[in-house]
């Protein structure tokens, strides 16, 4: 019952539980409301995490790094949910973290499609590269700004891949 409640799963009438299906216009809502809470989480860190408290981002971003030059696709999308979870840790908002964590059941799938796009390992690593190196200058708007373009071209890459009529499993 709590995964359809979270919408991960359907479970009709007198029949099996079955994967959610979610259609496009759900997936925009839910990658553009991440990207909107991501940038308060990143202007919160930019703002107030010190240098040697972004060392949990970095050992992300060492793992992010190995997995990109090793073509690990499993290993970049787990570290790719490790570096985000560290963010919300860090920006220390417990509220944004709940709706976020929520929302990473529902996109799970949806990022390792995503990433499997030809170049988007490469093009994620350095987006990341550039946010930490944001972090780093507490450039607050530049980190925000990052962290949603991060989220809308992981969008842009799932709406050339999925129907926009058929329904994401």
């Amino acid at each position: 019952m709590l995964l359809e409640k979270e919408g991960l799963v359907d479970i009709p009438p007198r029949r099996r539980p079955c994967v959610a299906s979610l259609a496009m216009d759900e997936v925009r809502d839910i990658y553009r409301a991440r990207a909107a809470l991501f940038e308060l989480i990143a202007t919160d860190v930019a703002r107030s995490v010190t240098l040697e408290g972004m060392a949990p981002l970095r050992a992300a971003l060492v793992e992010m790094e190995r997995a990109c030059r090793t073509s690990d696709l499993n290993g970049y999308v787990w570290a790719n949910v490790d570096f985000y979870d560290r963010n919300t840790q860090l920006a220390n908002n417990r509220t944004v973290k709940r709706i976020l964590d929520s929302l990473l059941l529902r996109t799970l799938r949806l990022r390792r499609l995503s990433l499997s796009q030809p170049g988007r390992l490469q093009k994620s690593l350095d987006d990341h590269i550039r946010l930490i190196k944001a972090y780093e200058d507490r450039d607050a708007n530049l980190a925000a700004a990052l962290i949603r373009s991060n989220h809308i071209n992981a969008l842009a890459a799932l709406e050339k891949c999925l129907p926009v009529d058929k329904a994401a499993k």
